[in-house]
């Protein structure tokens, strides 16, 4: 129970790497502020079932990432609240995939919006939140995508990039509160977004090896990555990327 009573706020948290890092946090006694787009009746109903399973509380809160003023709204009636929030783990995320020269600038745009401008927009929220209690961790996803930048990474890869950038900077600017800032980059990892057009290549390449690192990443292990990040074990580490790829570069 290394998180118990501890307070964390997970974005993306409805699905894939999100969700298996709420229940990995939910299971180590970790009370969550969970994220997700829509409300989702089907998602509600796991919230419950974690919640009673770990005796913990999990408070689901529906904002789009693209939504400014919606996702201040929402955020604004947690801080009334004026509970520490301990964890920040920013999770939401799309991917994108192709040629620089054959992708419409607001393609790209779009994914910088959700991947980047998004994720610091809320972090600028949550981090001036924290310092008011001088103790915080944000964790963000970002992808071995954002470090071995290759072609068709015009969009996601450097949106990524662009992640790994902004948290080395932000754990600077936060040490002297107490706040750590990490990332993990994962490979690709069994999700829905692994199956999608874009992961085409990648996904193929690695469901026809038979070697034992050479596969996808399983969500709990990217899970157990930023779990790791989250807790104790790990509090004297801060501005470091934590790669999760099996020593694969996709």
């Amino acid at each position: 129970m290394l998180l118990k009573n501890k307070l964390a706020f997970i974005t993306g948290s409805n699905r894939g790497i999100g969700f298996s890092i709420l229940e990995k946090f939910a299971s180590n006694g970790c009370n969550i502020i969970a994220h997700s787009r829509t409300n989702n009746i089907d998602f509600t109903k796991k919230l419950k079932t974690l919640e009673k399973k770990y005796n913990v509380r999990i408070k689901n809160i529906n904002f789009d990432i693209l939504d400014s003023e919606l996702m201040k709204s929402e955020v604004y009636k947690i801080f009334k609240e004026k509970i520490p929030i301990d964890i920040l783990v920013n999770s939401a995320g799309i991917i994108h995939g192709g040629l620089f020269q054959m992708s419409p600038i607001k393609d790209i745009r779009k994914v910088f919006d959700v991947n980047f401008f998004g994720l610091i927009e809320l972090t600028q929220m949550m981090s001036k939140y924290m310092t008011r209690f001088k103790n915080g961790n944000i964790i963000n996803i970002s992808s071995v995508a954002g470090l071995d930048l290759s072609t068709g990474n015009c969009a996601y890869g450097t949106s990524k990039a662009a992640v790994i950038a902004f948290s080395k900077t932000l754990s600077s600017e936060l040490s002297s509160y107490g706040i750590r800032v990490n990332v993990v980059a994962p490979s690709l990892t069994n999700t829905d977004m692994a199956f999608s057009k874009e992961a085409s290549k990648e996904r193929e390449l690695l469901l026809n090896s038979n070697k034992p690192f050479e596969r996808m990443a399983n969500p709990s292990e990217i899970s157990d990555a930023v779990f790791f990040l989250a807790s104790e074990n790990s509090k004297f580490i801060n501005g470091q990327v934590l790669r999760v790829d099996g020593g694969n570069k996709f």
